[in-house]
């Protein structure tokens, strides 16, 4: 999916992208809300932060926050 304006599957940068997106938001659902919009689903598990990619919901890494 797209991180900084073009398109990538390495989950490095997709990390830095989702990282720095969630230090410009109050919470955690307006986080989650914005990334949709950017073609990503994030969903709370035990191990951290999964990342999907939408419309498939692929799931492409965790992130450990």
């Amino acid at each position: 999916m797209f991180a900084e304006s073009k398109l990538t599957d390495d989950m490095q940068e997709v990390e830095t992208f989702l990282l720095a997106e969630r230090s410009k938001v109050l919470s955690e659902a307006e986080w989650r809300f914005r990334m949709r919009g950017y073609g990503y689903n994030l969903r709370r598990t035990e191990g951290g932060v999964e990342v999907a990619r939408l419309p498939q919901n692929t799931v492409i890494g965790t992130l450990e926050v």
